[in-house]
């Protein structure tokens, strides 16, 4: 589906497809050079069903409908894609994909196969990354050069950005925090919106699959006490892992996003007692904590963002 936003384009001004390609749904769009989405849609991945194949087939034909329905004096100025995997950057290829995530999709060479087919310019970089370039160009880190994403949902990913450019590190996986060890164990195992389901629902001696975020949050909000306890002991993983990035990087900002993370009136107090009582005030006072506020955007523009800088 899609659907026009009310901002118009200006005739003749270069305009860019988006495409945000996810293990639930590929969102696509049409934005200007300025970040703003002019149309923009929504369709399931299908990731099992078609696997890394079936995407090529959905992403190709949604880019020939943004290219054959433009107006007459438009012009289409590249294509700029974020995907889940692990991504070259410079061959705009997927080297690893999770194949329980997205069967066959190891390999797929979307820019050289794109570049090829619509002789547009196109840039191919990772759903978090793009996340992170999004937030600091248009959202929650704008003004700042440097910043630190962590994306908290059923797992944790994150990304390091210095002087508006992403730190992809000697093998394309810096920043790669779920594998992180913050005491008690790894970060994937300890903060992700998985684990704190899972924890209020042993608390609670019921199976995991009857409780959902929502509903974790909804009881804390009541006063339950095994989910707020969960939410504390989570917002102290998060913390930990916080104050590791800032020892390391101090970037500006740390952007905090995923589904959880809407819920920033309960974790912001939390993840910043937490750190402060970690680091020194010289180092965690020149760091600032920010939630994300492009939603479901941040790809899409981050991705745009990433295509510009190649440019």
């Amino acid at each position: 589906m899609m659907k026009k936003s009310t901002i118009s384009s200006v005739q003749g001004a270069p305009m860019y497809i988006c495409i945000d390609i996810g293990g639930t749904a590929i969102k696509h769009g049409l934005a200007s050079a300025s970040g703003t989405l002019l149309q923009q849609g929504s369709t399931p991945t299908h990731a099992h069903e078609g696997g890394g194949p079936g995407i090529v087939r959905t992403v190709r034909r949604l880019i020939r409908q943004y290219i054959e329905t433009k107006q007459e004096n438009d012009q289409i100025a590249g294509i700029a894609l974020s995907t889940a995997g692990m991504v070259d950057p410079v061959k705009g290829s997927i080297f690893y994909a999770l194949p329980a995530s997205i069967p066959d999709y190891t390999g797929t060479e979307w820019k050289k196969m794109l570049e090829a087919e619509f002789h547009l310019p196109c840039a191919v970089e990772n759903d978090v990354n793009c996340a992170a370039l999004g937030e600091l160009w248009r959202g929650a880190g704008r003004g700042c050069s440097s910043a630190f994403m962590m994306t908290i949902g059923t797992s944790i990913g994150g990304c390091a950005v210095y002087d508006g450019h992403i730190i992809h590190g000697s093998g394309c996986s810096a920043g790669e925090i779920a594998y992180m060890r913050v005491p008690g164990g790894r970060l994937h195992e300890l903060a992700s919106a998985t684990r704190l389901v899972h924890d209020v629902a042993a608390a609670k001696g019921v199976e995991p699959k009857i409780l959902n975020g929502y509903k974790v949050f909804a009881l804390a909000a009541a006063g339950d006490t095994d989910a707020r306890q969960a939410i504390a002991t989570l917002s102290g993983h998060i913390a930990d892992a916080i104050g590791n990035v800032i020892t390391v990087m101090q970037p500006e900002v740390v952007i905090l996003g995923g589904g959880i993370m809407a819920q920033e009136s309960v974790f912001r107090p939390l993840i910043e007692q937490n750190v402060s009582r970690q680091l020194p005030p010289a180092m965690y006072e020149h760091t600032r904590i920010a939630f994300a506020t492009l939603g479901n955007d941040a790809g899409m523009i981050g991705a745009l963002c990433h295509l510009l800088q190649t440019q």
